[in-house]
This record gives C-alpha cells, sequence and structure tokens, in this order.
C-alpha cells in the first residue's frame, strides 16, 4: 500500500435505529440530540473531505452502527462500513481491520469532535509514518481519533473499559512498546457542559467548513426544554 493511502471511519448511529447521544438528550431532549448527531456527523465528513483534497489517497468511510441502517439515506453521500457485532472494542476492532485490509492504515473517528480541522486528519495520517499508531486524546479521558499501520492486540480492545475517565491511558498501555504519536487533545461531546466548549472551539475555528458552519447555527438557535 502507498503510504499517502489511508482509510478513515467516522463512527455514527442512525437516528431512528438506535439510542444515540442519551446524556445530551436528558438535557436538550431526543429529537435534539440526534439533530446534534446528525450535524455534528456531516460537519466530521465536510472535513475529512478537506483533508482529502491534500490526501487524494484518503477514504472516508462511515461506520454505520446497526446493519439494517447501511443504506439510510443520511449515509449514502459516503461508502459505508458496517461496525458489527459486540461492545464498542469488538466494533472497532472489526473497522480496523478492514480498513487496514483494504488501505494499509486504518483511522477511526468519532462524530462527537465536530471541531476538528482537515490538518488534525493529515497529522494523524502524516504521524504513521513515523510511528505505528497515532492517538488523539479527548478531555475526558478517552480518545476522538485513533490511527494504525500494524495489527492491535486483540486484549486492547477486548479489556479496555471504554467510556471512561482512563480509557486513552489504559488502551495506550494495552498497545505494548509500540510507538504512538499523540495530536492534540480535543473536547468532545457527550453531555450538555460540553456544548459550550463545543461552541468555543468552532468560533475559533479561522476557515469553519460548510457542514460546521451549519453546525454553528444550528447550536446558536438551539431551545432547551422547559
Amino acid at each position: 500500500m502507498s503510504a499517502s493511502s489511508a482509510g478513515l471511519a467516522i463512527f455514527v448511529k442512525t437516528p431512528g435505529h438506535s439510542p444515540l447521544k442519551t446524556r445530551l438528550a436528558q438535557a436538550i431532549g431526543r429529537h435534539s440530540a440526534e439533530a446534534f448527531h446528525r450535524h455534528a456527523a456531516a460537519a466530521v465528513a465536510d472535513v475529512a473531505m478537506h483533508a482529502r483534497i491534500s490526501m487524494p489517497g484518503l477514504v472516508a468511510y462511515w461506520a454505520v452502527a446497526e446493519a439494517d441502517a447501511l443504506d439510510a439515506p443520511i449515509w449514502r453521500d459516503l461508502p459505508r462500513i458496517a461496525q458489527g457485532d459486540g461492545d464498542l472494542g469488538a466494533r472497532m476492532r472489526t473497522v480496523c481491520e478492514t480498513l487496514r485490509e483494504r488501505h494499509g492504515r486504518a483511522v477511526l473517528i468519532g462524530a462527537d469532535a465536530p471541531q476538528l480541522r482537515a490538518d488534525d486528519v493529515l497529522a494523524a495520517c502524516a504521524a504513521l509514518d513515523t510511528h505505528e499508531h497515532a492517538i488523539g486524546p479527548s478531555e475526558d479521558g478517552g480518545f476522538w481519533l485513533f490511527g494504525t499501520r500494524i495489527a492491535v492486540p486483540e486484549h486492547a480492545w477486548s479489556e479496555t473499559p471504554w467510556s471512561q475517565s482512563d480509557t486513552a491511558m489504559r488502551f495506550l498501555a494495552a498497545l505494548g512498546d509500540a510507538s504512538v504519536a499523540t495530536l492534540r487533545r480535543l473536547c468532545d461531546v457527550d453531555t450538555v457542559d460540553d456544548l459550550a466548549a463545543l461552541v468555543e472551539a468552532l468560533h475559533a475555528l479561522s476557515a469553519p467548513t460548510p457542514k460546521q458552519a451549519t453546525l454553528m447555527d444550528w447550536l446558536r438557535d438551539l431551545r432547551f426544554p422547559g
């Protein structure tokens, strides 16, 4: 595979098929939480497409949680990969191995940090020229991106405690002595308290993509129940 080739998967759930952003939904309502997920995912995909201008060998996919939603209209603008069964670790492993087989390098990203920049994606891919893995830590102790060009130990996927304050630390430890590049830290959105930090980060962008601008407009107009 060419060093300039990589597959990037954006992990998403499909409104109407799975509960999503449940903690956020408690504060802003289910419909608004689903709308946020749609706008945030679109913004992340927009950033990936802008990164592809500088790296034509980058192929972006939706990694869709539900097998019966692979052909849902919302995901038809990119090729799709099924996340498969199991917990988050098992699903990440499935997608990671699929991308490595197809492209040599795999980059996994969530839809919860839509303030990322094309430079962040390019930095992750460039880091894999000199490191075996790349990780983008998030403020809550997890990570918003993981990239690799080698097989990840099975126990890293199966034994890491997900959605915990030490998730990234435990995952990195499970990677053993492999070389890991660390990207900049971002805040991802899990609760309503994270929205203020997201708004600030979006407004700090010097050149937001069209879908990031749409998300900013949506957040400005967001109304809270009650």
